[in-house]
């Protein structure tokens, strides 16, 4: 990715350390990085900066992840935006939940930090 074209991938989640190795590795991978810290923020973050794909953590204050997910996809305007949701949920229904409600692809809690880069990647469209 060249400078200027820097794809804006927005992190929502509750714990300071997730936070930080994920925008530390996203960065590293060459993406522009923005945080809230629950859903609310985060749904209000979206409209100010309008972000290239949003990962949403599911169990946080204010507001769930899904029902950021939800209330984000109900938008038109964000309808195509990809949603990776990022929890430590990881029975089958939660997955299906979360993908019911627009979420674009589901990782678990621990992640791999390499697997999350590329599956952020591959939902930009990006070609290695």
């Amino acid at each position: 990715m060249t400078e200027g074209t820097l794809k804006k991938i927005l992190i929502v989640d509750d714990e300071p350390n997730i936070v930080k190795i994920l925008a530390a590795r996203l960065k590293a991978a060459g993406f522009d990085v923005i945080t809230a810290n629950d859903g609310l923020s985060g749904l209000h973050t979206v409209y100010r900066e309008n972000p290239d794909l949003v990962i949403f953590d599911v169990m946080m204050p204010q507001m769930d992840g899904f029902t950021a997910c939800q209330k984000l996809k109900s938008d038109r305007r964000y309808q195509d935006t990809p949603v990776l949701m990022l929890t430590a949920k990881t029975q089958e229904e939660d997955k299906d939940w979360g993908k019911m409600l627009g979420a674009t692809d589901y990782i678990t809690k621990p992640f791999d930090s390499k697997e999350l880069v590329n599956k952020v990647k591959e939902l930009l469209g990006i070609k290695e």
